[in-house]
């Protein structure tokens, strides 16, 4: 396609004429339309555009705003029971903070299982409650064998089942109400 210079364009815009502007003597006298090759027509189309198109910057400051000062909501709790929203809690404590074997609570702030648990407990008494519902669920869906929840935390080789145990627990408590 041959490209138009500012002059073929200009020769062609001169060939049209606005028939809105003119006078009734004048519109009678215009003999109908000019004929232009396809390439004009397309350059008269995009001039058109081009002048509908607003060139003016655009003052970001009207459009962009800073965040603002709002203080988090905090975490949604789904379980209303609990011991329930407690083994949620501590699910997403593990999640957050990491998991460790052998020992409550590791150097870089990870905890296993039962730090998880005692972390997020508001009493010893509802974590040892928490324990003892959590050593029954391992038992009965994971390891019959397993001695104490300690042992079973300690033989896994990451994070993944200890925290889909509390998130198993956190279910099994909830629909048994406590």
């Amino acid at each position: 396609m041959p490209t138009l210079t500012a002059a073929a364009l200009d020769q062609a815009a001169a060939r049209i004429i606005r028939t809105d502007r003119l006078t009734e003597p004048e519109r009678d006298a215009w003999a109908g339309p000019v004929a232009l090759s396809f390439d004009e027509r397309l350059a008269l189309a995009a001039l058109a555009v081009d002048a509908r198109i607003s060139t003016e910057p655009l003052d970001l400051a009207d459009v962009i705003r800073g965040p603002v000062d709002a203080p988090t909501a905090p975490a949604l709790q789904p379980y209303r029971t609990p011991i329930a929203a407690l083994f949620h809690r501590a699910h997403t404590r593990l999640l957050n903070d990491g998991w460790c074997a052998d020992r409550l609570r590791d150097e870089q702030g990870a905890r296993c299982l039962i730090g998880a648990i005692r972390a997020e407990a508001s009493s010893r008494g509802e974590a040892d409650d928490a324990c003892t519902l959590l050593l029954d669920i391992v038992r009965d869906e994971f390891d019959p064998t397993a001695e104490t929840i300690a042992s079973w935390n300690d033989r896994q080789r990451d994070g993944h089942m200890p925290a889909r145990l509390l998130g198993h627990a956190a279910s099994r408590a909830d629909a048994r109400g406590i």
